[in-house]
């Protein structure tokens, strides 16, 4: 059963465009794409919930052995939260005015359980880093299993150039994932490494030309097609 807000690639149609967050299953193989290239591909209330929707998804559908995330464009796999949009909402300044809104207010984990910060999948999750990942997006990688870059991909955690403390779990996470110093350079200075950098320190298992970037990720899932 296809949940409110959450529409298979294959019944999207009109408006499919408008979307903050794709999911199509094929076979064994769930893709999740963040939609908002113009955006960078930053965390709306949105996508955030169509977010929690698919991995809540993914986690139910027993027919579902594994899991791609990627975003859309050819800039930016996710840049992070949408200041604009969610601090006025946490604050009070803005009320909600749609549903997703309504729900990001209402429960303020969402945002933790969309970036995978809060919630195990069960199932592997494969990321395919289209372009820059930064903030949220690489506290979002954290939470993957496997991660394949562009080449020109960027990292980073710049939260700590706006005074924001860096809330989706890296201040644990990274420091357990790649040599400490080098964590403690990427979460202190919030400078940003590149894809070969990343490769380096072990953040991420693969770099491949960037037209190559979704049959790379495919290739990796293909155990479970």
């Amino acid at each position: 059963m296809v949940k409110a807000g959450h529409v298979t690639r294959r019944q999207l149609h009109e408006g499919e465009e408008t979307m903050h967050a794709l999911f199509e299953k094929q076979g064994h193989i769930a893709t999740i794409t963040m939609n908002r290239p113009d955006a960078l591909n930053a965390l709306s209330p949105e996508m955030i919930c169509r977010l929690v929707d698919y991995w809540q998804e993914v986690h139910d559908d027993d027919n579902i052995r594994v899991a791609i995330v990627t975003g859309a464009g050819a800039k930016s796999f996710c840049s992070g939260a949408d200041l604009g949009q969610l601090i006025p909402l946490f604050t009070g300044a803005r009320e909600p005015q749609n549903e997703y809104e309504e729900r990001v207010v209402k429960d303020r984990g969402l945002t933790g359980i969309g970036i995978l910060r809060d919630f195990d999948t069960v199932k592997p999750v494969v990321a395919a880093v289209n372009g820059f990942a930064v903030a949220g997006g690489t506290e979002m990688l954290q939470g993957t299993d496997i991660r394949v870059a562009a080449d020109h991909a960027r990292f980073g955690l710049q939260e700590v150039k706006w005074a924001i403390f860096p809330g989706g779990g890296s201040t644990v996470r990274l420091p357990r994932q790649i040599p400490y110093c080098r964590a403690m350079e990427i979460l202190i200075t919030g400078d940003l490494i590149s894809a070969q950098e990343a490769f380096d320190v072990g953040l991420i298992n693969k770099v491949v030309p960037a037209a190559n970037l979704m049959e790379a990720a495919m290739v990796l899932v293909s155990f479970s097609a």
